[in-house]
């Protein structure tokens, strides 16, 4: 289905530009990709123009992109200005009330849109543009050009992850979070399991039920938000020694993909969740609360662990760093169901090749839009939106290594607010970019965040004592190296609206967004019970289809075949 709608837009666009050379003008229906004269490079005959950007990623506020230091930067370069609107609400229906309307902005960030976008032929093919006007796109792009086609064999969006070169994050967080006054109060014990990690949050609560006035709250998640349910079904992978391959795990020598939902792993997850629930460890909100909540609650001190992924929490994360309170932070711990399993928290190299950002059907110049995509992959400007301004947000010392020259730099980018009035929050991830391992021609990380002088020059007192307390330098240390994993990750892989395996995830998370919270916030008398009704819904759904594909998908990954 999903090939015969794309090679149908083609068909249609191709007509639609062929009648419209014909006329002398650009189709009412479809852009004009014939311009010859616009130029994103400088030209000053290319007049000022704004388009609309649309995103389907973290919410973030409303904003024109010449509002910031790197929009206004960018405009000055191409005469392109940016409105910026992220989506309010759930992205389903979104998604699906522009697709009834055809009613795009002029380019989208898909995030989990993806597939239906695509089926609905929302974007144009960008080969040709690519190839009239885009040589920073093909020197960017180029080696994982055929990760992405399409099965038409067409490029329609660019993913956010093409690394040029490798360079590991120092300061990797993700996972099982606990608050650094929990280490503190018994003294930075190591702890690895699951049953180590809720027994030290029980004996902290029972010491401090109450912290400001409210009660303590043990565990929480964000499972309530919509679309992060995952933050309930990806611990399970994690705790059994793998990385985050989705709904799968993947067996490293047979490549075979089995699901986690339904699985033992999912079984023991779950059933400790409802005992750590039973002695009053699990905030019930972890299944109703939104996001703006939950962060509220990181950051007001009562909550003692949590599973996030590292991008979830970050103003959290970076508002209780202002703070100063060192005690109140968090860090990350590779925990696992059993001591002798080795941790798989940090993601493998791998090229995720199903988010992307893409030109609409209704791009008002997707010419000078490409030409914009080009000069954003200009390494000078790479620069610009990952470190910023040199002496105005970061420096370069003598040997020539990007860093930091005072707290005022550090503060542009770990500070929430001055972040986003510079712009590194609107323009450093969902646009087409270097991956986040990427180093730069001169031998400098891509991102802040991966510059070994960065990472340890914003430590505090706290930080130092905490990674002294475990005997590393950093915070990736207290994770082990990723195993390689050709086909990761595994979650990327495209599934076509309406196939039977797309059909399949579907039903399978309805089902465990009805009975996982259940079962954990019911009795643990009634656990067995609940979980053999779970799985007899589970088991008469066709997850063999499900996992046959998925395993198929990763053999050919494997075999070199995207």
């Amino acid at each position: 289905m999903l090939k015969n709608k794309l090679l149908t837009t083609s068909l249609v666009l191709i007509l639609a530009a062929a009648l419209g050379g014909c006329g002398g003008g650009s189709s009412n229906n479809a852009p004009d990709t014939s311009a010859q004269s616009t130029n994103a490079g400088g030209n000053e005959e290319a007049p000022a123009v704004t388009y609309k950007y649309f995103s389907f990623g973290a919410p973030k506020k409303q904003i024109l992109g010449s509002e910031t230091t790197i929009g206004k930067e960018l405009q000055a370069q191409t005469g392109v200005d940016w409105n910026i609107e992220y989506l309010v609400g759930d992205g389903d229906t979104k998604a699906g009330v522009m697709i009834a309307s055809g009613d795009y902005p002029d380019i989208i960030d898909s995030s989990g849109q993806m597939a239906k976008l695509m089926d609905a032929g929302a974007f144009i093919p960008l080969d040709d543009l690519i190839e009239q006007y885009g040589p920073n796109i093909k020197r960017v792009y180029g080696p994982y050009f055929d990760k992405f086609r399409q099965e038409d064999g067409k490029l329609y969006f660019f993913p956010y992850g093409a690394n040029i070169g490798y360079i590991s994050e120092p300061n990797f967080q993700t996972g099982f979070y606990i608050q650094r006054s929990v280490l503190k109060e018994f003294n930075y014990p190591k702890i690895k399991t699951l049953d180590e990690y809720f027994d030290l949050l029980k004996q902290y609560k029972e010491k401090h039920p109450q912290v400001g006035g409210q009660e303590t709250i043990g565990f929480a998640t964000l499972a309530g938000e919509q679309g992060s349910f995952f933050t309930l079904q990806n611990p399970a992978n994690h705790l059994a020694g793998y990385p985050n391959d989705g709904s799968t795990i993947v067996d490293m020598k047979t490549h075979e993909a089995k699901l986690v939902g339904g699985s033992d792993y999912q079984k023991r997850w779950i059933k400790k969740l409802n005992e750590a629930n039973a002695e009053g460890l699990v905030d019930p909100e972890s299944f109703t609360m939104n996001r703006d909540q939950y962060l509220a609650k990181l950051t007001s001190g009562r909550v003692l662990g949590y599973f996030s992924y590292s991008w979830q929490v970050g103003d959290a994360t970076n508002n209780l760093k202002k703070a100063g309170n060192d005690d109140m932070r968090y860090v990350a711990l590779p925990i696992v169901f059993d001591k002798e399993i080795k941790d798989q928290y940090i993601d493998p190299p791998g090229f995720v090749n199903n988010y992307g950002v893409g030109i609409t059907v209704k791009a008002k110049d997707p010419v000078r839009i490409i030409q914009y995509f080009d000069n954003l992959l200009k390494e000078e400007n790479q620069i610009l939106v990952q470190w910023g301004i040199k002496d105005q947000s970061y420096a370069v010392d003598a040997n020539g290594r990007f860093t930091y020259a005072n707290d005022a730099q550090r503060q542009l980018h770990e500070d929430p607010e001055q972040s986003l009035k510079f712009g590194f929050d609107y323009f450093n991830y969902s646009w087409p970019r270097y991956g986040n391992n990427s180093v730069l021609q001169d031998g400098n990380a891509y991102g802040p965040g991966n510059q070994p002088e960065v990472a340890s020059y914003g430590y505090t007192d706290g930080d130092k004592k905490l990674l002294e307390a475990y005997g590393v330098k950093t915070f990736s240390e207290l994770f082990s190296d990723p195993d390689e994993r050709p086909w990761s990750p595994a979650w990327s892989i495209a599934l076509e609206q309406g196939s039977p395996e797309q059909m399949f995830i579907t039903k399978a998370d309805d089902l465990q967004r009805k009975h996982l919270p259940a079962m954990v916030l019911d009795t643990p008398a009634n656990f067995d019970k609940n979980w053999g009704d779970y799985m007899a819904q589970f088991n008469k759904l066709d997850k063999k289809t499900y996992e046959d594909f998925i395993t198929k998908k990763v053999q050919e990954r494997v075999a070199g075949k995207w």
